[in-house]
């Protein structure tokens, strides 16, 4: 659930950037960790938005703050790569993940198991339909830059 989301934004920004990727050799050596805290900042950032509009669809105005949401998603992240990290079972440390993220949201929030859950699930919608719409915003802008780029070749 939020485990998959904040393994694709914290692995995904960390580790898996790293030497086997063609564009990561177009950053120099000097700028790599600066470069991949900023990547780290910025998804945290992101994921606290997300779970912070969550929050208020689900448990309200006055328990879903942003401040809670930034915790919750700061914490999630690093207990939930530290148990990625360290236990050799995927399965367990999914399980672990999982459960800590719920219980963050819970405590934090103060709500019940139930809309804990409910904002997990929430937040996971939110972030793969801004997903969706910011692939396809940048997907027809790329569309739309090529085809000026070969019209203005055509003029030339």
């Amino acid at each position: 659930m939020l485990t998959h989301l904040l393994r694709i934004i914290l692995l995904g920004s960390l580790a898996t950037f790293g030497e086997g990727r063609p564009w990561w050799n177009l950053i120099s050596e000097d700028l790599r960790l600066i470069f991949s805290l900023v990547l780290f900042l910025v998804n945290l950032i992101i994921l606290a938005i997300v779970l912070h509009l969550a929050g208020l669809v689900v448990v309200g105005k006055k328990r879903a703050l942003l401040s809670d949401a930034f915790i919750i998603s700061l914490l999630g992240t690093i207990l939930s790569t530290a148990f990625f990290l360290f236990i050799p079972y995927n399965l367990l440390a999914l399980a672990l993940s999982i459960i800590v993220w719920l219980l963050l949201i819970k405590r934090l929030y103060e709500t019940s198991w139930l809309k804990a859950i409910a904002v997990g699930i929430l937040a996971i919608i939110i972030f793969l339909a801004v997903t969706v719409l910011l692939a396809l915003f940048f997907g027809i802008l790329d569309i739309i830059f090529k085809r000026f780029l070969y019209f203005t070749v055509l003029i030339i």
